[in-house]
């Protein structure tokens, strides 16, 4: 049996999609008000965005902190590039700066 290497599922998780968010939950059913908060303002804009369940995959959760060097969930990532966890996700999403970062990620005008 192979050892499980989680900072690569996450590497790869990471560069296969768009935007990803880590979230308790999943978009249709988020387990906390961050995370529903996040998947409401990326639901907005109408674009698609794979979630991961840290819920469902202790170990995932532990990694991902340690990945991102960030202690809170959820955590977003848009072509690539950590953005934040909520709060900055919110306060990017209030001044007009985060449509532009995931409308080019997207290959939108």
């Amino acid at each position: 049996m192979m050892e499980r290497d989680v900072m690569q599922e996450i590497k790869n998780e990471i560069s296969a999609n768009k935007i990803i968010v880590y979230i308790k939950g999943t978009k249709e059913t988020p387990r906390c008000g961050f995370s529903a908060a996040v998947v409401q303002m990326l639901g907005e804009y109408g674009v698609p965005f794979k979630d991961v369940n840290i819920l469902a995959d202790e170990e995932k959760w532990v990694a991902i902190k340690k990945y991102s060097d960030w202690p809170t969930i959820p955590q977003i990532y848009i072509d690539g590039q950590f953005i934040g966890g909520c709060d900055i996700v919110r306060e990017m999403h209030a001044k007009g700066e985060l449509l532009p970062i995931v409308k080019k990620a997207m290959g939108l005008p």
